[in-house]
């Protein structure tokens, strides 16, 4: 097994290769005078199974230009096998035609990752379960949910929890959540507007006066929602909220957002390389998920069970 990434998130991909005890394969990335991207692997991979480390987050096209350019060049380099692990899937919202004469990109870059020769995905936590079968080769979806109620029963404990779902999208999410945490009692924030123009009515489904409320999703991006959730919530009587994401985007200005709300704090996985973002501000944190990708990674190389991690 060899372990190679690209430049989206070396904090991780370092992470993860200590933990599997297993040194990061040298390779040349970089770019020429017009932004071109060159990648040249200083090391034999022939027959080998490689695992590339490579989130396609911001700045997206790059992230997922140097991703499909080292798959092409292990390809020609003779690996065995190349799996792409890609913690955060970009363009994974556009999943469907939101309206006429619109692109399912997510669809357009799982065909751009198998054509350029991976035999394999690995994601966490992707923005619809669909996507898997947007690719035509095997494709784990990881869950950051056993990491997350493990950080919330060292912190908060279980007792006069409530996990909620900002949206009626994410009910699924938020009941799974809720199951690990010894079934806590769950609630959702449906927002509606009821005409152009007008804001948004938030109405809180569930109990949650007196209540310590978990808001669980899987991508923060510009933060409007989570915040106005968090709000309504405060609003209804809830004795203290926070939030845990999967992936923080944080576009714009998603931070101060954050930190001008009453969520008490919000944690993210690290996903995304944005630590000197979250290492900035008071109410972010990080919670790594290198443990439970590398514990996939060594049991696809072992051919063993992935799902058994979630058992």
């Amino acid at each position: 097994m060899k372990l190679m990434t690209g430049n989206s998130n070396l904090p991780l991909a370092k992470a993860i290769s200590d933990y599997l005890e297993t040194p990061l394969t040298e390779a040349l990335v970089r770019r020429f005078a017009d932004e071109e991207i060159f990648v040249e692997i200083m090391e034999n991979v022939r027959g080998e199974d490689v695992f590339i480390l490579q989130s396609t987050s911001y700045p997206v096209n790059d992230n997922l230009m140097e991703l499909l350019i080292c798959i092409d060049a292990l390809k020609r380099a003779s690996a065995k096998r190349i799996t792409a692990v890609v913690p955060y899937f970009g363009y994974a919202r556009q999943d469907r035609k939101p309206g006429p004469r619109t692109p399912i990109s997510a669809k357009l870059v799982a065909d751009l990752i198998t054509t350029a020769g991976a035999h394999r995905v690995l994601s966490v936590d992707l923005h619809a379960g669909q996507i898997q079968g947007f690719f035509d080769i095997p494709t784990d979806n990881l869950f950051a949910a056993p990491v997350m109620s493990h950080d919330i029963r060292a912190r908060f404990g279980t007792q006069n929890l409530t996990v909620v779902s900002p949206d009626v999208g994410g009910v699924v999410r938020a009941r799974a959540l809720s199951k690990r945490l010894d079934n806590a009692p769950l609630a959702i924030v449906d927002k509606r507007r009821e005409r152009a123009g007008e804001s948004e009515v938030m109405n809180i489904i569930g109990e949650v006066e007196g209540r310590f409320c978990i808001l669980i999703d899987d991508i923060v991006d510009s933060a409007g929602t989570l915040c106005n959730a968090a709000a309504a919530l405060r609003e209804a009587g809830a004795q203290d909220v926070v939030a845990y994401v999967s992936h923080g985007v944080l576009s714009g200005g998603a931070i101060a957002r954050v930190e001008g709300s009453v969520l008490t704090e919000l944690v993210v996985t690290d996903s995304i390389g944005n630590q000197d973002m979250v290492r900035d501000s008071g109410k972010l944190r990080h919670l790594t998920i290198a443990p439970l990708l590398a514990e996939a990674i060594r049991r696809i190389a072992d051919e063993s069970s992935v799902s058994s991690l979630f058992d």
